[in-house]
């Protein structure tokens, strides 16, 4: 049985400005690269968290079913929100311990709708340190926001 894996960036142009994301899909077996698809999009004006929010979240919906899967991102405020701070905003009703509105809360909702649905593990890397996928991502990231720029 394969096992699913992602690899996932955002990118902006001026923050917020012209933005695109990127994911790289990858079902291996072994060592074996089984299936790779990429997936890119952007928006004109956007910022790099709401990318980077975008990059995992269409990673997720792209799956035509319930799947085990490593999500791997260099952001650690999709990484930290989505396995730490997530949890308190929704006891919160979407507030942050100060109590002000959590920002980009459509795009938590649906990231932690479309999660649900999945048994997702979620893994940080240092960003543009040469990590191969993470490179592809980044470069799919910002072929997505070319359109925009």
């Amino acid at each position: 049985m394969a096992e699913l894996f992602a690899w996932t960036d955002g990118a902006c142009s001026g923050n917020p400005g012209p933005g695109g994301w990127g994911v790289l899909l990858r079902a291996m077996d072994g060592d074996k690269i089984v299936k790779e698809r990429e997936l890119q999009g952007g928006e004109a004006a956007t910022t790099n968290n709401r990318m980077e929010l975008m990059a995992a979240i269409s990673a997720l919906e792209t799956l035509s079913r319930a799947s085990k899967i490593v999500i791997t991102t260099d952001s650690a405020y999709v990484k930290n929100g989505v396995t730490q701070w997530i949890h308190g905003w929704k006891r919160n009703g979407w507030r942050t311990a100060s109590k002000k509105p959590v920002k980009n809360v459509e795009l938590w909702q649906r990231l932690d709708e479309v999660q649900r649905i999945h048994d997702v593990e979620w893994r940080w890397i240092k960003g543009h340190a040469g990590h191969v996928e993470n490179e592809r991502a980044d470069e799919l990231a910002r072929a997505g926001m070319a359109p925009f720029k």
